[in-house]
Formats: C-alpha cells, sequence, structure tokens
C-alpha cells in the first residue's frame, strides 16, 4: 500500500518540511560565521552583537555589526541581559505570566518547557524544536524543521499531550508559543501556560542546558550535512539521552527511570 508523505511524515514522527529540505540561501561564509556565533552563544549566552563582533575579530573574521545582527536574527538567538519590556507581541498573541518563581518542583508532569534552537548543518541549517519534563529532563517529543514557523512546535506538542498532560508549561515569548494554535492546546488540556521574560533564557534553564548538551556531545561533532541525517542522529541521540546516559544532577538515573519512577534521593529546590 503506497502512503502519502504527509501519512509517512505522521508515522515517523518527523515534520514535513525536513524532508523537503533545501540548502539555506546563505554563502559558505556566513554559513560558517553563524556556526561560530552558535558556539560562542552556547559558551556566553550574555553576548549580544557587539561582544560576538570582537569574537569574530578575534578568529580574524571581518565582518560588521548590522550583517551579525542580522544573521543572529535568522538564528533566532540573542545577548541576555536586563532590560525594559519592549517586545511587540504578533498579532493577536497573548504573552502570559512566568509562573515558576519560587516554585518547588517536586515531580514529573508538575512543569513541562520547550524551546527552539538553530542547527548549523555542512550545507544549511535547520532548527530543533522539543518538549522536556522540568523534573526529570526527560525529552517527551522533538521535531526538527528548516523555517521557523509553529507548525512543528504544534506537532510536537500534540505527540507529548497524546501521552499526558503538565499542570504548566513554560515557553519564552516566541511567536510559535504565543500562537492560538499552541496555547490553546494547552489550555484544552487544562494547562496553565507559563513565559519567561523577553531575554531572560535563564527562566527556561533546564531547556537552555538541554541545547547545550545535544549540541557539544552531538550535534557539533557529527557535523550534519542533510536534514535527514541530522533526523537519523538526533533520534539515536534522543533515545540515548533519556534512557541510557545517567545524570550526576538526577542521583546518576537516566531521565527515563526518574520519569517513571517520580523520586530523586534529594529535596528539590525552588525556582
Amino acid at each position: 500500500m503506497d502512503l502519502s508523505v504527509r501519512e509517512q511524515c505522521r508515522l515517523l514522527g518527523f515534520h514535513r518540511s525536513g524532508i523537503y529540505y533545501e540548502p539555506q540561501p546563505e554563502t559558505a561564509e556566513n554559513l560558517r560565521i553563524m556556526r561560530l556565533l552558535d558556539e560562542e552563544h552556547m559558551r556566553h549566552p550574555a553576548s549580544g552583537s557587539r561582544q560576538l563582533l570582537y569574537f569574530l575579530e578575534r578568529q580574524g573574521i571581518e565582518v560588521n555589526r548590522k550583517r551579525i545582527q542580522r544573521l543572529m536574527g535568522k538564528m533566532g538567538i540573542e545577548g541576555i541581559s536586563p532590560k525594559r519590556r519592549t517586545t511587540l507581541e504578533a498579532a493577536g498573541h497573548q504573552v502570559y505570566p512566568y509562573l515558576l518563581r519560587g516554585l518547588n518542583i517536586e515531580r514529573p508532569n508538575q512543569v513541562w518547557c520547550s524551546d527552539i534552537t538553530y542547527i548549523p548543518l555542512g550545507r544549511g541549517s535547520m532548527y530543533l524544536v522539543a518538549i522536556m519534563d522540568w523534573f526529570s529532563r526527560h525529552v517527551l517529543a522533538w521535531r526538527v524543521s528548516n523555517s521557523m514557523d509553529a507548525d512543528f512546535c504544534v506537532e510536537a506538542l500534540d505527540e507529548a499531550l497524546g501521552k499526558t498532560a503538565p499542570e504548566i508549561m513554560n515557553t519564552d515569548q516566541g511567536a510559535q508559543f504565543t500562537s492560538r494554535e499552541f496555547t490553546n492546546k494547552l489550555k484544552n488540556h487544562g494547562v496553565a501556560v507559563s513565559m519567561d521574560g523577553k531575554g531572560r533564557a535563564i527562566d527556561n534553564v533546564m531547556i537552555e542546558r538541554l541545547w547545550r548538551t545535544v549540541k557539544y556531545e552531538d550535534v557539533y561533532l557529527k557535523e550534519y550535512v542533510s536534514g535527514a541525517d541530522l533526523h537519523k542522529g538526533l533520534k539515536s541521540y534522543f533515545e540515548y539521552y533519556t534512557s541510557v546516559r545517567k545524570h550526576s544532577s538526577l542521583d546518576h538515573q537516566t531521565p527515563a527511570e526518574v520519569y517513571r519512577s517520580g523520586r530523586l534521593n534529594r529535596k528539590q529546590t525552588s525556582i
């Protein structure tokens, strides 16, 4: 029986845009710069465009600040710094308050978190979204896409909610997460919506740690060339991360073990 591309993607848990992946219209030089910016942002997330300009200059790369700002925008990154809230939400999108401050997170499915990160490829780039249980670090669902639309985020959310639902979902204020399709699905499942303050990645610190681990233990080492290679590699890595890799922060248990048992030997602290 022949299956449509949509049905094949659904069965594989793969966002359709990854099937039709084409190299991004960036020069090889810009892709190299974006890879360097991504690595430096992982090391020093507080660095803004000015600091990143100095970083590139130390690498012998001459580039102006405007170009760096454009590439940072395409990558979806910005420096973390205290500032007045000047973000303009997308039309019809509501921003929700941050609910985790002072909260003791003591059990699985109390809080989930989600975010999107830029993934450099040999001949382009893609984006990765993941939904993770905060308490256990268990990755409940993930998707890759060659665009920053909301569809792949909603697909990941559908997969996660197909298993159970959290009490709270925490994200940043990106248009993908403030979209009505994303937030309505949460509210229909009785989930409270929480969002980071603008420019405060520390508010969603657990998923920021996940990105650092995924990139340094897999993406940067493998240097994937295509979207299909990336998907295959990440599938293997997330299986390792959740079911094999022992985490010192989880008393040397795997995320899957903690998610199933709901227990740590030490007391959880508040956010």
